[in-house]
């Protein structure tokens, strides 16, 4: 058995390649996909495919609807969602992940500091599971393979 691994969260720092490398370490059958996370190609891929739009607004607006088409796809292909959720940057977009796999009902893992305990308790309560660290979330994933 295979397993999808949808990983969302925020895109300026290596997290998403310690998952893998963990997992990888752990012998999990999992395959991973996600956002775009070049941030360039992500914030100019409207303007790429559509042409070059008329201002900020339209930029990003074209942008928006092609990752969104991206993320909708690869989120409905996968099996389990890991959403983390950091201290360092503005998490909109891990917030928005992390709802949309729970209205489509994905099983659905967050991972969060202590520090966002409060402020993502409502997410937290809609997830199917909620840890501090990526170890704790690949021990989740492990366990099903038990």
């Amino acid at each position: 058995m295979k397993f999808v691994v949808y990983l969302a969260g925020q895109i300026h720092d290596s997290w998403r390649e310690e998952v893998k490398q963990k997992a990888q370490e752990r012998n999990l059958p999992l395959t991973f996909v996600g956002p775009q996370t070049d941030h360039d190609r992500s914030d100019n891929i409207g303007n790429e495919i559509l042409g070059e739009q008329p201002g900020k607004l339209y930029k990003d607006d074209a942008a928006s609807d092609i990752n969104n088409f991206r993320t909708q796809v690869l989120m409905n292909k996968a099996d389990i969602v890991i959403a983390l959720f950091g201290e360092k940057y503005k998490q909109w977009n891990t917030a928005m992940d992390a709802s949309t796999a729970i209205a489509l009902n994905k099983p659905t893992i967050i991972i969060r500091p202590e520090s966002l305990i409060h402020p993502l308790k409502e997410l937290s309560n809609k997830a199917n599971v909620t840890v501090e660290t990526i170890d704790q979330a690949l021990d989740v994933i492990s366990y099903i393979f038990e």
